[in-house]
């Protein structure tokens, strides 16, 4: 199990239909985090026979390289790489390598061969362990030769874990940068349009120094976090064209009322790039993609479809929500609600319908405006609360939020769930979810309805996922 804390989650004082609704909900996200292992997903779409390499549905022959090289960053990319030596081991081919990973991700050491160091870095503000690995990533590319071949593991995370400023920008004020960036309440795309213009690495500027030193290969294996599945939003999209420019940056830091905090370094670059289009990061059809091949290997979309297939076998009438949730958990938690109604009166009035699922990814911003311990799922979940608390419900509900990471905000869990328990109880307990809503404490609240959601680190990397169950009432 994937979840620690089911004992707190199954208690005694559930009536048959909640515990019943608890342990599809629970099941549900343990068989979501097992979809999308990292290692599981290399196993799947990376193959070595006859020393033919298959990736998907391409081929590469072995034979005709000399070297593999190993580079990248992001929460997953320990276990990727871990899963792609195992393959790696069944050629003749030589390999080495190094990659980021977020400092206290808990790893299996004895899988660690030495031939791809494994580099603790921070997140989400980069650190000088996160800048020195980057550099290293960059010297192997400057020692590459056309007949090499370059994996690059990308999951995310990697933003931060793979900082490499431009010159003149010092990792002080990149620190500075994204800490006020996390709190502005942008969206993940929009961060990421700064990040790639203030970077020698993200915005495909990986690709474009390879490209103008070696030529080498290069493969990038890609799992995804972002809406949409955006790569050039994956961790800042390294080894992928960027769509947006300069005047993008710029005015997201104006939209966000963040232009005058930003370092002067920063703002100095940015406009100079504004002016010098050969400043500009590689956009589609440059020809330093050419001898480059993103692969996205996984993504939440591979947990919500196991999902989908189990539910369905438990008789529940599935249904996708949405594949791209975005915007304020605050004001997200308030349509759940009306979203709810909407459903049951649609679909449970039909005798042959007792049980409907809703399944949706995405991710949710939160505006920090207090100073307690949450994340966005779990907002959003006060949220619902805090707007349905005064209706008389007469069907069976729960849902859960989380982020798959297993680590959300500033909190210890990945998310939380509410059912008509944890409802019944904060009126009974006279517990008043605005007052955790003013000040961004909603783990607080959940600590106390004991209904967080306790993995630590899973090693996984994509969307977040919110199910919602609704049953017709049993006992009455």
């Amino acid at each position: 199990m994937y979840i620690k804390n089911t004992s707190q989650l199954f208690i005694r004082q559930l009536n048959e239909d909640q515990l019943y609704l608890r342990q599809m909900g629970i099941n549900s996200i343990e068989i979501a985090l097992n979809s999308v292992q990292p290692a599981k997903l290399i196993q799947k779409a990376v193959k070595i026979h006859n020393n033919k390499l298959y990736i998907i549905n391409d081929e590469y022959n072995l034979d005709d390289f000399d070297k593999v090289y190993i580079i990248g960053g992001g929460k997953a990319t320990a276990e990727m790489a871990f899963s792609l030596e195992n393959i790696l081991v069944e050629s003749n081919i030589n390999y080495e390598g190094i990659t980021n990973i977020p400092e206290g991700l808990d790893i299996d050491h004895s899988k660690l061969s030495g031939k791809i160091k494994i580099n603790y870095a921070s997140h989400p503000i980069p650190n000088l362990n996160g800048l020195n690995g980057t550099k290293q990533m960059m010297e192997i590319i400057e020692n590459t030769s056309q007949k090499d071949i370059i994996f690059c593991l990308i999951s995310g995370g990697g933003s931060s874990l793979l900082p490499l400023p431009k010159k003149g920008i010092s990792l002080k004020d990149l620190q500075e940068i994204n800490s006020l960036l996390l709190v502005s309440g942008a969206s993940i795309h929009e961060i990421n349009t700064i990040r790639k213009h203030l970077s020698d690495f993200k915005g495909g500027n990986l690709v474009k120094k390879l490209y103008y030193l070696s030529g080498a290969t290069l493969i990038s294996l890609i799992i995804s976090d972002v809406v949409g599945d955006k790569l050039d939003s994956i961790a800042s999209g390294p080894t992928v064209p960027d769509p947006t420019i300069y005047k993008d940056a710029i005015d997201i830091l104006k939209k966000y009322k963040i232009y005058n905090k930003v370092p002067g370094s920063a703002l100095k670059h940015l406009e100079e790039g504004m002016l010098k289009e050969k400043l500009e990061n590689p956009k589609p059809n440059d020809a330093c993609f050419n001898n480059v091949h993103n692969y996205l290997i996984g993504s939440v979309i591979f947990a919500a479809e196991e999902i989908n297939s189990y539910l369905k076998k438990q008789s529940f009438m599935v249904e996708y929500l949405s594949n791209e949730i975005a915007g304020e958990a605050n004001e997200f938690g308030s349509l759940i609600s009306n979203l709810i109604s909407l459903k049951i009166n649609e679909k449970l009035k039909n005798e042959k319908i007792s049980k409907i699922a809703l399944i949706g990814t995405g991710e949710l911003t939160v505006t920090i405006k207090g100073d307690g311990v949450g994340g966005r799922n779990q907002e959003m979940l006060l949220s619902f609360l805090d707007n349905i608390k005064n209706q008389d419900l007469y069907y069976n509900f729960l849902i859960i939020a989380v982020n798959l990471d297993g680590i959300e905000g500033n909190s210890k869990a990945m998310g939380a769930l509410v059912d008509n328990f944890v409802l019944n109880q904060t009126i009974k307990k006279n517990i008043n979810p605005k007052k955790y809503l003013e000040s961004n404490d909603s783990n607080s609240f959940f600590k106390i309805l004991k209904s967080e959601l306790i993995t630590g680190q899973t090693g996984c990397n994509v969307n977040d996922l919110v199910l919602i169950l609704v049953s017709k009432k049993l006992n009455k």
